[in-house]
């Protein structure tokens, strides 16, 4: 059986689902008549990737319509067919047996249906009616008006003249020459407008000569349809067909515009092909002013047993600028990403991703946009690997390349290849207090130039848990084996290298230790429960002389809070630590009367029994690690880190992070980030309302050692009933001094982006929305 993808929306769509009635879903649509939209719920402080907010109409005014809507109508149209047609009326001429005359506030109801007018003839044998003057109508998905209208009941067919209409579930409205419904599934309009904007005050609105409607398949067809901003056209369509419900269809997309330096001027025109139910593909073909012609394409597919997604861009003709340390005159230029799940057998997948660019200037001439980080992306990795995974393992086999696309360094810079790699990880539980594991792997490391071979290594454990909700202790006993097989040539990278087939052994003894006290306590007139938590962990590892082991893939990580309970201080497993160490920690929280933690503040340092031979430092205790955060109510909180080391008598990292709420839809950011000999960073971001139609975004992240800002962004939002505007400039460093000639210090590189949003049919892009999701903590 096959599935369905993702649907594809095309611009005619949401004036299609309103001018035939459809009852269109909308995030924001609740029961009854859509009127202003109470706030959104705000984002919880702290949170990195606040969803997106729905169009919000809250600034809109009531339905203009609503003087003749009936809350108590049904809202069920499949009770039509076996509901009784009542009718009332002021005055009644029932002289014809057959026809009624009816005359004076009128109303004929069925079901979801309310017809209104100053007069109506009835056909009680054939329901066949016609209705005359200040005709209103209702059912579940709208209300309309009209000067004249008339048709039968039964049949579910009529024609109604100088139409007014207001969708119900979602916002929309407008007016059409004529509506003729020919039956219960299709409808063709004439002359026809559609607008998420207030009735009689249109910002924007569609105009189509006429829309034809057919539900059974799903597909509207709209000729000589304009979209106008004001009164100027903005977009012509002499044809175009579209979905009138969830299926997808064959269409233009929305164009896009934009600006780089690299680039110039961009428009890109994308077509969606709805080529099955699963699968489809969309082209997309660009022209950038300074470099030419681009042809873009992305293929998505979904089966049974696999799915996956191709994209590609290809360049047959560059005729921009090229930077870098390549050397070549091939103006013929391309990206591929691919990425792919296929299930094989049981729990085991096939997991494929693929990505490959012409050259390693790509990135740096057409992968930037206001959205970009603030450097260009400098490797591009492909993985093939088989993985499974049961109740207490998993396992994978693979390979990993690497590309450089960085165009001022060489390939020197890139990683080890995994050229294959094996991993298998077990947990198994022995008894309620003990469980055995392993992690092991093996690789093959390659690269051009260096040193290269295979390493294994094991990691059986053995651990344990005893304790209550007071106390507990953790024992924890590992042994780690790794082994190697270089290259026959391995004497020739240093004079270290003394064995072709170096391992080391050595045991791993660990032992977690706490305890947890509690007390009620009261801070501002509310109450609390406060912890007292200190906690002991001992590590031994002996030495071992790892001199004689080459580096593949291992780096000594940053201290941190965390790394007072690690058993290595290295990522890989090319280096192992050695250590006869003891954490002392101290943590103390507040939990407010529902469990949440308000506040939190931990103290830790490593006593050192012994040297620290293999990371190199002969010291006896460890740099004091503190960590304090804050959350006393809903509209501010602060995380803070510190660490001091008594060894050099300075600070060796400091945080400090304070998000406050403005308001019900603003937000303030201040940070600041040290680590000695590496950074020191200010920074400042935030959204602030300046009333319920406009706010000024901003972000800003300050070098201390540079003397310049990194990356800084500033903005304004209008928000309206139906319309949004975002103008956001970013000033930032587009290429840090990492692999640039000496003296060139930083390139730097502006951005502007302009976007408009109307609401209800979606808007020309989402650079700006993703640029300040990533520089604005908590931005929505």
């Amino acid at each position: 059986m096959t599935r369905k993808l993702p649907p594809r929306r095309l611009l005619a769509v949401a004036a299609a689902l309103a001018l035939i009635g459809h009852q269109a879903s909308a995030e924001t649509a609740q029961p009854g008549p859509a009127t202003a939209d109470s706030a959104d719920t705000a984002c919880p402080l702290g949170t990195f990737h606040c969803p997106p907010k729905p169009p919000s109409y809250a600034m809109c005014r009531p339905n203009a319509m609503l003087d003749f809507y009936d809350p108590t109508l049904s809202r069920d149209p499949s009770l039509r067919e076996t509901s009784p047609t009542s009718v009332l009326a002021q005055h009644v001429d029932s002289s014809d047996q057959s026809v009624y005359h009816l005359s004076g506030d009128v109303k004929l109801d069925r079901a979801d249906q309310k017809l209104q007018a100053d007069s109506l003839d009835y056909n009680n044998v054939s329901t066949d009616y016609d209705a005359r003057g200040n005709v209103r109508y209702q059912e579940a998905g709208q209300l309309l008006s009209a000067s004249h209208m008339q048709g039968n009941t039964n049949a579910s067919h009529g024609i109604a003249h100088d139409v007014r209409y207001q969708m119900l579930d979602a916002r929309g409205n407008g007016v059409a020459e004529q509506g003729q419904m020919f039956d219960a599934q299709r409808t063709r309009y004439t002359r026809a407008t559609y607008s998420t904007c207030d009735v009689g005050h249109h910002v924007w609105e569609f105009r189509a000569k006429s829309i034809a409607i057919d539900k059974t398949t799903g597909v509207g067809v709209a000729r000589n349809a304009t979209m106008r901003v004001g009164k100027v056209p903005f977009l012509y369509l002499p044809y175009i067909s579209f979905p009138v419900n969830d299926q997808r269809k064959s269409g233009f997309l929305y164009p896009v515009f934009g600006k780089s330096s690299r680039g110039g001027f961009e428009l890109s025109t994308p077509y969606y092909l709805n080529l099955a139910p699963n699968y489809d593909a969309t082209l997309d073909p660009r022209i950038y002013t300074a470099r030419g012609p681009m042809l873009g394409g992305e293929f998505r597919y979904l089966f049974p047993r696999t799915r996956g997604q191709f994209n590609v861009q290809y360049v047959p003709d560059d005729r921009g600028e090229r930077v870098g340390l390549e050397d070549t005159k091939d103006t013929e230029r391309y990206l591929v990403n691919f990425s792919n799940v296929t299930r094989l057998w049981g729990s085991w997948n096939l997991i494929s991703s693929i990505n490959r660019a012409s050259d390693s200037g790509y990135y740096y001439d057409y992968g930037e946009d206001l959205a970009t980080t603030g450097a260009v992306v400098r490797t591009l990795s492909s993985n093939v690997a088989v993985r499974g995974a049961g109740k207490w393992w998993s396992a994978a086999v693979g390979a990993t390349v690497y590309q450089n696309v960085n165009p001022f360094v060489t390939d020197a810079s890139l990683q080890y290849r995994q050229l294959p790699y094996a991993t298998f990880s077990m947990d198994v539980p022995l008894a309620p207090w003990l469980e055995f594991g392993m992690d092991t792997e093996a690789v093959a490391f390659r690269k051009p130039g260096y040193i290269e071979g295979e390493r294994e290594d094991l990691y059986p454990y053995l651990a344990a848990y005893f304790g209550t909700p007071a106390w507990f202790v953790r024992p924890k006993l590992a042994y780690r084996y790794t082994a190697y097989q270089l290259n026959d040539d391995y004497s020739k990278y240093g004079a270290r290298f003394t064995e072709q087939s170096p391992t080391r052994a050595l045991p791993i003894v660990s032992v977690d230790s706490g305890l947890v006290f509690d007390r009620s306590t009261s801070l501002f007139g509310s109450s609390y429960t406060q912890t007292l938590e200190p906690r002991l962990y001992y590590l031994y590892v002996p030495y071992r002389n790892q001199n004689n082991l080459p580096v593949f893939d291992t780096r000594l990580m940053s201290f941190d809070y965390w790394q007072l309970f690690s058993p290595n201080q290295f990522s890989g497993a090319d280096r192992q630590m050695d250590a006869n160490n003891l954490t002392a920690a101290l943590t103390s929280r507040l939990l407010d009367e529902n469990g949440v933690e308000r506040m939190s503040v931990s103290l830790g340092q490593i006593h050192y029994f012994s040297p620290q031979r293999v990371v190199g430092n002969d010291w006896v205790h460890s740099a004091y690690v503190a960590q304090f955060g804050l959350q006393l109510s809903d509209r501010w909180r602060l995380n803070s880190s510190y660490q001091w080391s008594p060894n050099t008598r300075k600070t060796e990292m400091g945080s400090f992070e304070l998000q406050r709420r403005v308001g019900d839809d603003g937000i303030l950011n201040v940070s600041y980030h040290y680590r000695r000999n590496l950074l020191e960073q200010y920074g400042v971001s935030g959204v602030y309302p300046l009333s319920d139609r406009w706010r000024l975004v901003g972000a800003v992240a300050w070098s201390v050692p540079d003397g310049h800002s990194v990356e800084a962004a500033a903005g304004v939002q209008y928000d309206s009933c139906c319309v949004a505007l975002r103008l956001v400039e970013r000033n930032y460093v587009k290429q840090s001094g990492y692999g640039l000639p000496a003296g060139s210090g930083n390139q730097r590189d502006n951005a502007i982006m302009f976007e408009i949003v109307f609401k209800g049919l979606g808007s020309s892009g989402h650079q700006i929305d993703s640029l300040l999701q990533r520089d604005i903590l908590g931005y929505q």
